[in-house]
């Protein structure tokens, strides 16, 4: 009967972290929302939304509505956040702790860029900085979620480490292509805001080099899918790979289609929230190359025997 509440807590824990997960992948879609629809300076001051008002007003219209709306998901963030860190000391395991604390405290550095972001007139740069501290929560969030079915014991390796560093090399391409999709989306038309300025790069020339490096993890995932099944690898992780080569697919055929009919908005977005899958399904690569079991408690000790003088015990 002891152990049903570290299981209940241990199985709330992971919902709370999953949630952490979607909800980081779900505030790339909205940031994506106020750009695509030149909400980015809804509110032109930060941490304001006006210098009169912390909140939108009427004179804002939608696009105030828009922007100060994804300014409140911040505060949904932090509150699963914190539910996540109660959990973690709930769980008195000092592993959870460390990572719910890092993926609390990258919460409020978010917002401090996204704050930097409107007071630059959503610099591309900044704006693409925004996005890439979302990809590395996810990661954090990721880590937290996977951890609380997991052991403190050392990890478990579970297939060769040629392959381990093929996994890690398409970790790094996976990488490598979100970074280079910020540098085109600041080379592209949907800034945020009719008056925000560009990165002034070739959108051809850095579309190119985007979709050289898609094809790249592409053909890593492929030979890493490959790998996997040589060298009998747990069936988990040929399918994960499995799951990253298609989400990789259906990212590149979204990726394709945008850049032929001209970026439409609704393209635009899904192949934003694609990112953040494809990024989640890397991750869970990763992962399911090795195990981590709980940790061994240690043989309980036989008792000494009492020393033994060798003279005769006297009668009672």
């Amino acid at each position: 009967m002891a152990s049903r509440p570290v299981r209940w807590c241990g199985s709330s824990l992971r919902g709370l972290a999953l949630a952490s997960v979607i909800a980081n992948i779900g505030i790339i879609v909205t940031g994506a929302a106020v750009r695509l629809t030149k909400s980015g300076l809804g509110c032109p001051t930060w941490p304001r939304c006006t210098d009169d008002s912390y909140v939108t007003t009427p004179e804002m219209g939608i696009n105030g509505v828009i922007e100060f709306g994804n300014r409140l998901l911040t505060f949904v963030l932090i509150a699963i956040a914190v539910a996540c860190f109660l959990g973690a000391l709930a769980r008195r395991r000092r592993s959870l702790v460390k990572l719910s604390v890092a993926v609390a405290l990258g919460i409020p550095g978010q917002g401090v860029i996204g704050g930097i972001t409107v007071l630059t007139n959503l610099n591309p740069w900044v704006v693409g900085l925004h996005f890439i501290l979302s990809i590395a929560l996810i990661a954090g969030a990721f880590a937290l979620w996977r951890r609380v079915g997991e052991g403190d014991g050392d990890p478990v390796l579970l297939v060769p480490a040629p392959l381990r560093q093929l996994a890690w090399l398409t970790t790094a391409a996976s990488l490598a292509v979100i970074a280079a999709g910020v540098v085109v989306t600041g080379s592209g038309p949907h800034s945020g805001d009719q008056g925000a300025k560009r990165n002034n790069l070739d959108p051809q020339q850095i579309s190119q080099i985007h979709a050289d490096l898609v094809f790249l993890l592409i053909g890593l995932t492929v030979a890493l899918w490959f790998a996997l099944r040589a060298a009998d690898a747990p069936a988990e992780a040929v399918r994960a790979v499995a799951v990253l080569f298609w989400v990789e697919m259906g990212q590149g055929l979204i990726g394709f289609v945008q850049y032929f009919t001209h970026l439409p908005v609704a393209l635009v977005a899904a192949h934003m929230l694609g990112s953040g899958l494809v990024w989640f399904a890397t991750l869970a690569v990763l992962w399911s190359l090795r195990s981590r079991p709980a940790v061994q408690a240690a043989p309980p000790q036989p008792a000494p025997e009492p020393a033994t003088t060798g003279e005769p015990v006297p009668a009672a």
